[in-house]
């Protein structure tokens, strides 16, 4: 008989060994432990029995996954939140860069005239068509003087003909009033002595 109990405590001790290492294989998840609850639950019929202390601790530990996942969803969400506010911020930022790069690209592909920003292109056109306009009126304006200058010169050549044409006949006039002063003078002086 003491063969017997010592034989039952080698055999129950092995056992217990036994499963402490099974135990100890087992990972200390959620589905190592219902693994756990299952395989060492006793049978009844079709049924398991299982021991309260492990349902408890079971339960403890369900709630306790849930506990720190809700705690890890609300952790995510909060970095989420600050993720999006953070988004939304560097967005605005980008946003008025973004329009203050457009601004300045006008401005410096722009020229200020007249209090209005205008593409260089437009003031080139512009400036280049003032300056053709200028042109054009300098050139009519030595045109005109020219002609104006050649009518003037012309005239004054024609007044010149017309002057020294007046001063010959002004000169034959005065010689032809001459000769008939003389001659008259002549035939009073004749009319005197006869």
């Amino acid at each position: 008989m003491k063969l017997f109990r010592i034989t039952f405590a080698l055999l129950l001790t092995a056992g217990i060994l036994n499963a402490q290492e099974q135990e100890t294989e087992l990972p200390n998840t959620l589905e190592g432990q219902f693994t756990d609850v299952i395989e060492n639950s006793n049978r009844y019929q079709d049924y398991k029995v299982v021991k309260i202390y492990k349902l408890n601790d079971l339960k403890k530990s369900v709630f306790d996954s849930i506990a720190a996942l809700e705690a890890e969803i609300d952790s995510s969400q909060t970095t989420i939140t600050k993720q999006d506010n953070q988004i939304n911020t560097l967005s605005q930022d980008l946003k008025t860069t973004q329009e203050d790069l457009t601004l300045s690209k006008k401005r410096e592909d722009g020229i200020s005239f007249l209090g209005a920003l205008l593409p260089k292109a437009t003031y080139n056109g512009i400036m280049w068509t003032i300056i053709l306009v200028l042109i054009a009126g300098v050139a009519f304006l030595v045109y005109k003087f020219k002609s104006s200058h050649r009518d003037t010169r012309a005239a004054q050549l024609k007044l010149a003909e017309t002057e020294e044409e007046f001063e010959t006949h002004r000169q034959r006039t005065l010689e032809r009033e001459q000769q008939l002063r003389r001659k008259l003078q002549d035939e009073i002086n004749k009319q005197k002595k006869g």
